[in-house]
């Protein structure tokens, strides 16, 4: 773990607080915009991308089957959070943070710049590109965050809840302007009218996506200097003989995904191996399921655990299997969701038509109005809050209640009739509360579960469970036209909520341990 550098810019000379960005140290507002436009660009191109690769041919998309169209989409979303666990481990042990937070934009913004090019080889490309950027960008800025405040420092927490609404803004306004650019009538008569192909469109959604990168880049570069010594330094790097064997580890995992890719793609020349999207999303799978089994595998069967010790770590294990049910149903509304408003709805508000990549707008929305009321409730109710697992059970029945109540609607559907948008709305509603019980507790309930020697490599459980969750969401995707369309929702629907009736037997227990932990 990286040790923690305090921004000298977070007090002055004789010791008063920086308080330059409303109250907090100058350097919030530097990783606040830039995680806004980095979330804008990935939240952009993610209100797109299954839209894209559906789309027929003749409209500009990709012509892809569904059932293609979801491995892709649920395995890049995966990869987006499972590379954040290597991201972190370069950062610690050789860029630092900050530099690592650059390389990472960079990246995105050229997979963006990919996918702007209408090519079905730079859309792979840049797909790439993006989830390695990500890797890089996405856990170390976070890790920023926190290193501008010291130890003691009582507005750490408000620090984080201003940074969560950078991601939120990002998020909210990324489906709206690059939504309008891919799929609105009105951009699309623009084009038109120049001389451009309407269906160009998607490319210049990806395109604005780029260019946002771009701007958190400029920003982040011109903030630099605000952010003190924060993440300018490898804190695992260690001494010459750590140094040396971080390379060896690193040219060893280096060579062995590069002889990986060798020989996949020389097998593939060969014709002995048929290399497919499809057949690289399910070796994904596989390898994720591996990569699963042997960490806990090991986490179990390493270590001298007392008892109370192993008590926690299956624990852990419990809540890693309610995230990872939780993300695989949330996470669909860049997929199975946005598919359903595609074909599905009557896109209009007071006769005025919208893309349908909009609705991505509406989680982020209700975050932002939600977020201080449930902050306020857990407070309110004192020795009433719930405890943790509790609200896990609560995010996993209200996220599975969002498809329940798409059944209806879907039955309509499926009968050639074009639902009003109230339903989507509704359902964004119910997965944001369930978000907003499960997701803050989420972390915190497992390093508090975590033993003490072990608590840095927990946090990587958080990003596993939620690549674990996203893969599994497109593989649920791409079954959007094998099965009727109430029967997908209701399966979906249920199968989270009864998950969450199991889960509500062992919420006595966990909380119990919560509470010895604390």
């Amino acid at each position: 773990m990286a040790t923690i550098s305090v921004d000298p810019h977070a007090t002055g000379a004789a010791g008063v607080p920086d308080t330059r960005f409303f109250g907090h140290p100058r350097g919030l507002s530097t990783l606040f915009f830039t995680e806004l436009w980095e979330r804008f660009s990935y939240y952009g191109m993610r209100a797109l991308l299954i839209l894209f690769m559906t789309a027929p041919l003749g409209a500009g998309g990709l012509g892809f089957e569904i059932a293609k169209a979801g491995v892709i989409y649920g395995t890049y979303t995966a990869l987006v959070y499972f590379t954040a666990l290597p991201g972190g481990w370069l950062a610690d042990r050789f860029f630092g943070q900050r530099r690592a937070t650059l390389y990472g934009g960079v990246l995105i913004m050229f997979g963006h710049i990919c996918l702007a090019i209408p090519a079905l080889a730079t859309f792979y490309l840049g797909l790439a590109l993006i989830v390695s950027g990500t890797g890089l960008l996405k856990p170390n800025i976070s890790v920023m965050v926190g290193q501008l405040y010291g130890a003691e420092d009582t507005r750490r927490d408000a620090g984080f809840s201003i940074f969560y609404m950078g991601i939120n803004l990002g998020a909210f306004l990324a489906p709206l302007v690059c939504g309008w650019l891919a799929q609105s009538e009105q951009f699309g008569g623009i084009l038109g009218s120049a001389g451009i192909a309407p269906e160009s469109a998607w490319h210049w959604g990806f395109a604005m996506a780029a260019i946002g990168m771009f701007f958190g880049l400029v920003q982040y570069l011109a903030g630099w200097k605000h952010l003190g010594a924060a993440g300018l330094h490898p804190g695992g790097a260690g001494d010459a003989v750590q140094r040396e064997r971080n390379r060896r580890t690193l040219r060893r995992w280096s060579a062995a995904l590069v002889a990986g890719i060798g020989l996949i793609a020389a097998l593939g020349a060969t014709g002995a191996l048929r290399v497919t999207p499809e057949g690289i999303g399910s070796g994904f799978g596989i390898a994720l399921l591996v990569v699963t089994a042997v960490f806990f595998g090991r986490l179990f069967s390493s270590g001298d655990w007392t008892p109370a010790e192993r008590n926690r770590l299956i624990t852990i294990g419990v809540l890693f299997v309610a995230s990872t049910v939780f993300w695989a149903v949330y996470e669909q509304a860049g997929s199975t969701l946005n598919l359903f408003a595609e074909r599905d709805t009557e896109n209009r508000v007071l006769g005025m038509a919208f893309p349908a990549s909009w609705y991505q707008s509406l989680p982020p929305v209700y975050v932002v109005l939600l977020a201080p009321l449930f902050a306020w409730l857990w407070m309110r109710l004192g020795r009433r809050d719930p405890s943790s697992p509790a609200k896990f059970v609560l995010g996993l029945v209200l996220v599975g209640l969002g498809f329940v109540i798409l059944v209806p609607a879907a039955g309509l559907a499926s009968s050639g009739v074009k639902v009003t948008p109230l339903w989507l709305a509704l359902t964004y509603l119910l997965h944001t509360i369930g978000e907003l019980c499960l997701s803050p507790v989420g972390l915190s309930a497992t390093t508090k579960l975590a033993p003490a020697r072990v608590v840095g490599l927990m946090m990587g459980v958080w990003f596993l469970s939620l690549a674990a969750g996203n893969y599994l969401g497109g593989r649920v995707a791409a079954l959007y036209e094998a099965l009727p369309l109430p029967v997908l929702f209701g399966v979906v629907g249920g199968f989270a909520i009864a998950a969450g009736l199991v889960l509500a037997l062992f919420v006595r227990p966990i909380g119990r341990m919560l509470a010895r932990a604390r």
